[in-house]
């Protein structure tokens, strides 16, 4: 198991990334410092794999579990999911010093991360990803938040994990799809940070989609070590953070445009890091060769790199402008 630690002064949590790591869940949580009663957010696909393992290895470890279950899908980030939890958290006598775990990918990290902020005005949380999105970039970070109509992400909160506990073994029994998404995000840190990692997966990105344990573990927590870096510089997103977003702006306003039902999350990441190399190239900013092997990557993953001919560019641009990086009524890419 490989250990990182996000250093936030007095909010500074450890990364564990390795295998069979959720066995061990019931004692890490004790050292990350939590005691008695958790709550468990979830939902029902994750929940049939891990729930009873998880909630097993905690009760071993003295503590008391409440599940709680949201519905699958982008689609449910939402207030009224949020309020699920609310009302699972008030049911369960959650009290301030009690603990919340994310047991899922993105989306279920982002409403359990929102719902501890805001609950009792704060409650430490624990990320436990089950996606490989998840796993080298929501879970990381402090980024919480769910959907509006009008675009996503709009409405959530910077508010550190206690822990973030990844197993690698669990992307076992991820859908193929969704192993591809989360290779956007593994792409993304390639392409903006770091040019090993971008040469690796240039070169092995087919024993990454093989599920090869080493590697993932290797590829996983480089992405991680990339994520704390660049959060230790710019927790709240003011300058380099922005950094983090790289095909984001565009893949979001393809999410909302859409009705969060067409594209997963990667794969509207996708698409954006396509275009805005693109426009890159267009602007003079990326030469020919760089946007070649950007395109060629994303495309090698698995990933779609063309709008749908059904999007109005006209909707895309509005979705665009309500991106939480616009600036001055301008669309920052």
């Amino acid at each position: 198991m490989q250990t990182l630690t996000v250093n936030l002064g007095e909010r500074s949590y450890p990364i564990h990334v390795g295998a069979n790591t959720l066995d061990s869940v019931g004692e890490s949580l004790q050292q990350a410092g939590l005691r008695g009663k958790v709550a468990i957010v979830s939902n029902p696909t994750v929940a049939q794999l891990y729930l009873d393992p998880v909630h097993d290895a905690l009760s071993a470890s003295g503590f008391e579990v409440a599940p709680i279950l949201l519905p699958d899908g982008e689609e449910h980030k939402n207030l009224k999911s949020l309020a699920t939890i609310y009302d699972g958290l008030v049911k369960a006598r959650l009290e301030r010093k009690s603990g919340i775990i994310a047991l899922g990918g993105g989306v279920i990290g982002d409403l359990a991360g929102f719902a501890a902020a805001t609950y009792l005005r704060g409650v430490p949380y624990v990320q436990l990803p089950t996606t490989l999105l998840a796993q080298v970039d929501s879970s990381v970070g402090g980024k919480t938040a769910v959907n509006h109509d009008s675009g996503k992400n709009l409405i959530g909160a910077f508010y550190q994990p206690k822990l973030v506990l990844i197993d690698v073994t669990v992307l076992r029994t991820l859908p193929r799809r969704e192993l591809v998404a989360g290779l956007a995000e593994v792409i993304k840190y390639g392409i903006i940070e770091d040019p090993e990692l971008f040469h690796l997966l240039e070169d092995k990105i087919e024993r990454l989609l093989g599920l090869d344990q080493e590697l993932l573990i290797k590829v996983i927590a480089t992405c991680c070590t990339i994520k704390a870096r660049v959060v230790e510089q710019d927790e709240r997103e003011d300058d380099y953070r922005a950094a983090l977003n790289f095909g984001h702006t565009i893949g979001h306003a393809l999410e909302a445009a859409t009705g969060y039902h067409q594209f997963l999350h990667g794969e509207a990441v996708g698409v954006g890091m396509a275009k805005a190399t693109a426009i890159s190239l267009q602007q003079g900013f990326c030469d020919r060769k760089s946007f070649e092997r950007a395109i060629q990557l994303i495309k090698k993953a698995g990933l779609p790199i063309e709008l749908p001919s059904s999007i109005s560019i006209t909707n895309l641009l509005q979705g665009m402008e309500v991106d939480k990086k616009a600036a001055a009524g301008k669309i920052s890419l």
